[in-house]
């Protein structure tokens, strides 16, 4: 069986929100007035993320310095080893900014692929952010619409991993959600299929026990073939 998994990055594989732990450090107090204008949702994720990179004072020094403080789940690079174990892909999918995970992943020697807005030095202390996987028909305005990944091929199972707004969309999508924060919340209310995790621990042993449901009969087999 051909399976999926798009894993979230901010607060899910990472131990907290990276950009906003870059705002507090660096950004113009503004941020915060742009920031509640998403909560109440009166603009979408792209326009809130846009105008607070706007307002980041900080040279690439700085902010890669900043960045090498961030914490990964521990139990990330197991579970990619479990995905790898079982023939399962597994693709980070992130409303967040590309420089930040790729410096979190070169770090921890971890490969993986992933999708995320594009934050672009432009001199100094200056910074803009580019949207290469917005969509104009997203429902919420992302930056990143990830409901646009899982693309319904036949045969083809997908499990999201994730923990907060920007996973809504691609969840409602998956055949399987594992779940932290409020995308738990979401799952519940919406009566989704999914699994509540603290760590990637769990979420690997979950990984491990879901059943397997053949391309054939739709019925399940077995649960995916790796021992604990």
């Amino acid at each position: 069986m051909n399976t999926q998994v798009y894993v979230d990055f901010d607060g899910t594989i990472m131990t907290s929100d990276t950009t906003d732990f870059l705002l507090e450090r660096f950004a113009l107090p503004e941020w915060h007035a742009v920031e509640d204008e998403w909560a109440a949702g009166r603009i979408g994720s792209r326009e809130c993320m846009a105008r607070q990179v706007d307002l980041i004072r900080a040279t690439p020094e700085a902010l890669d310095a900043a960045v090498a403080e961030l914490e990964m789940d521990a139990g990330f690079p197991g579970f990619l080893a479990v995905c790898e174990a079982l023939g399962v892909g597994a693709t980070i999918v992130s409303d967040g900014l590309d420089r930040v995970i790729e410096a979190t992943l070169r770090r921890h020697k971890v490969d993986v692929p992933f999708f995320a807005n594009r934050l672009v030095p432009t001199g100094g202390d200056r910074w803009r952010l580019e949207f290469p996987n917005a969509r104009s028909d997203c429902a919420v305005g992302a930056g990143h619409c990830k409901c646009a990944h899982p693309d319904g091929r036949p045969g083809w199972l997908s499990i999201v991993v994730g923990d907060g707004r920007s996973d809504f969309c691609i969840a409602r999508r998956a055949d399987l959600v594992l779940a932290k924060s409020k995308l738990i919340e979401e799952c519940q209310k919406s009566g989704m299929p999914h699994f509540a995790f603290r760590s990637f621990d769990e979420a690997t042993e979950h990984l491990k026990g879901w059943p397997r449901v053949s391309s054939n009969t739709g019925h399940v087999d077995a649960c995916l073939p790796l021992e604990a």
